[in-house]
């Protein structure tokens, strides 16, 4: 073999083996966090993913849509209806964009996470991944799931807690002492602690070099039938789901010229999906209030300290709101009464609107829902989780800890026991009389 041949050819082995020893010293350096999106999909104010962009030098921003979310449940309803279902695609796909325009992407599976999981990390070298902490009994095992899986590959996964008002590390008692009662909760949270600042926008995100391409998928590949989707389609959406939109809404809402009384509930499938973060919306809040609009503002406010109090409730009290706190109301009677009240309708026409509105838009506000579940659990004496389920499945603004926690305190038996329903449903709408009016 000539020499110059020789040469090359040595010089060749050495590049491989320089590009190799390069490969394994970028593996040994490179901190290379996952960020495993639940609830919070967003790119501002998102602890998880500015924390990852500013401790990382590679972030894998991953989505699963969880086939467990999808199942019809024990008491005939499904855990998420079609409505919430498009929204959520909605808030996924723009997420998605957003990360593009940052330099990365989202990669998303159809699939349960503690089985995918393992493969990504092993693939792209994982060194970490982060989530936010939710406290749900459903949310909490898949997460406990997720860290078994994590922890047979000896990678961490780091828990944040994101998802309130008030975080709890400033907090002014732990959450086994906060007070059952909502007003004093209230009033020691407000005195004595404080919501913290908006975290500053990313500008960009570092990603794999070679992450892999996966698209989105649709409402078909997620289990809902072909005739399902014609008919959702049918329908104009009232919402469009994403970060995006998100903010208009809150602006439009926040407005001095907008004096709708409905406005929590144009915001709350945002916050419920994570597309805007409570604090954000505090600080919005707080920015846009004058004299003029001071009760308005505190309104929303309080809507937002609600929000808050179920979840402390639920860490406190672990599983409290799905427990059966009406036994003697069977569940299997109960959805068999709502199914048919939803195939016939009722003999009240405020009842039938109320209803049309949840199944039909996805969304209600929430003294038209509260008359609505006062009905369910007095007239048709339904039991509190079936009720629950039904918003489950159709409101697009569905959350654990407040739709149950709210429908246990509308059967009179929630941990505030001075806030729990004491009152007809007929006198509860008589109360609500101008903003019913609407829907009759």
């Amino acid at each position: 073999m000539p020499i110059q041949a020789k040469q090359s050819r040595l010089f060749t082995l050495y590049l491989q083996q320089a590009n190799i020893l390069s490969e394994v010293f970028y593996r040994m350096t490179k901190k290379v966090i996952l960020i495993w999106f639940r609830n919070d999909l967003r790119i501002h104010d998102n602890e998880i993913l500015f924390e990852a962009v500013e401790k990382g030098d590679i972030v894998i921003p991953v989505y699963f849509f969880d086939p467990r979310y999808f199942e019809i449940n024990d008491n005939g309803f499904k855990n998420t209806g079609i409505l919430r279902a498009n929204f959520l695609l909605e808030c996924v796909t723009k997420l998605k964009e957003n990360l593009q325009k940052l330099g990365a992407d989202l990669l998303v599976f159809i699939g349960k996470p503690e089985d995918i999981i393992g493969t990504l990390c092993a693939k792209y070298d994982v060194t970490e991944v982060y989530h936010h902490r939710e406290v749900a009994h459903r949310e909490t095992v898949i997460s406990e799931q997720v860290e078994a899986t994590l922890w047979k590959a000896k990678i961490n996964l780091k828990h944040f807690i994101g998802h309130t008002l008030y975080h709890k590390e400033d907090l002014p008692i732990p959450i086994k002492d906060i007070p059952d009662s909502f007003s004093a909760f209230k009033k020691k949270v407000e005195k004595e602690s404080f919501v913290r600042p908006v975290l500053p926008a990313i500008t960009r995100v570092t990603t794999h070099p070679h992450l892999e391409d996966t698209p989105m998928p649709d409402l078909v590949a997620l289990g809902f039938s072909a005739t399902e989707v014609a008919q959702a389609s049918a329908t104009s959406p009232s919402f469009r789901g994403g970060e995006d939109d998100a903010l208009l809404a809150m602006e439009m809402t926040l407005a001095p010229a907008y004096d709708e009384p409905n406005d929590y509930n144009l915001i709350a499938p945002y916050i419920a999906h994570g597309a805007v973060s409570p604090a954000f919306y505090y600080h919005r809040i707080q920015a846009a209030r004058t004299g003029a609009n001071k009760k308005k503002y505190e309104k929303l406010i309080l809507r937002l300290l609600w929000r808050d109090y179920f979840r402390f409730m639920l860490k406190k009290y672990p599983n409290i709101f799905f427990k059966n706190h009406q036994s003697h109301l069977r569940a299997d009677e109960s959805a068999k009464k709502l199914q048919l009240l939803l195939q016939r309708g009722s003999d009240d026409s405020m009842i039938d609107g109320l209803l049309h509105q949840v199944v039909h838009a996805g969304n209600l506000p929430y003294e038209h829902r509260e008359v609505l579940a006062a009905y369910l659990l007095q007239e048709l004496r339904i039991n509190h989780l079936v009720g629950a389920c039904f918003f489950e499945e159709y409101l697009l603004d569905y959350a654990p800890a407040t739709t149950y926690g709210h429908w246990l305190q509308l059967a009179g038996l929630g941990t505030s026991s001075k806030d729990n329903l004491q009152i007809s449903w007929q006198e509860l709408a008589k109360k609500q009389y101008r903003s019913l009016a609407v829907a009759k």
